[in-house]
């Protein structure tokens, strides 16, 4: 089969930063319930959901807009200072740039996919110099409008924002619920990032073709049919 196109998401995919998230969640969990939130529950309703999602579980029903917004901006504050404070692992997955000029030099399609907010994309466009491999304008991000993973619909805008049929584009993600919506999706060729989570949690998902943990791992060659 030709593939003509790329998806990434990018938190634990592109950047590998899953477990900032993961303090800053369970810290923030903390703050607004009491407790942290469980590993178990990290991985059901935290990843690759939208801050509403995670805001509307934790506090056990949906905040007024107000105060969702409010929240939100605090936990996502949080973590990009963790990002900031740690900036010898504020870069790149293991040789994505490697990847990501392959799909430039190529001309092959690409953009990001991620249930990020705009403050967070904002971020990684100045500090990570996105606009060196992306054309902003098709990043597909938390916008308010679309549902969080494992709705197909990020992946579905996502495939349409670069002109390839879904079924015809590699998505790249690390969160279940991502591989679940690109499945949804129907994209023809998932690949699993074990960024932080075992290699071994993914194995049993048929949907998977392949888990990497660098992308010097993934043969481009499927690209150049």
């Amino acid at each position: 089969m030709k593939f003509e196109g790329v998806i990434f998401d990018f938190n634990g995919t592109l950047f590998f930063d899953s477990k900032k998230h993961y303090d800053a969640w369970k810290l923030f969990s903390k703050k607004i319930r009491g407790t942290e939130f469980s590993d178990d529950e990290m991985r059901k309703y935290m990843f690759g959901r939208t801050n509403e999602d995670i805001i509307t579980y934790a506090l056990g029903q949906k905040p007024d807009k107000e105060l969702c917004e409010k929240l939100s901006k605090e936990k996502e504050a949080l973590y990009r200072n963790m990002c900031l404070e740690d900036k010898e692992n504020f870069h790149f997955a293991p040789n994505a740039e490697n990847l990501l000029d392959f799909l430039c030099k190529n001309n092959i399609p690409h953009t990001i996919a991620t249930m990020s907010e705009k403050d967070n994309v904002d971020f990684y466009i100045k500090e990570m110099k996105l606009s060196r491999w992306f054309d902003i304008d098709k990043i597909v991000y938390d916008d308010g409008s679309i549902p969080g993973k494992p709705a197909p619909d990020i992946y579905l805008k996502a495939a349409e924002m670069i002109g390839v049929n879904p079924q015809s584009c590699i998505v790249f993600e690390d969160a279940i619920s991502g591989i679940q919506a690109a499945n949804n999706a129907g994209i023809g060729m998932i690949i699993a990032i074990a960024s932080l989570e075992n290699e071994s949690l993914y194995k049993n998902m048929e949907c998977v073709s392949q888990i990497i943990t660098d992308y010097n791992k993934f043969d481009k060659n499927l690209l150049l049919n």
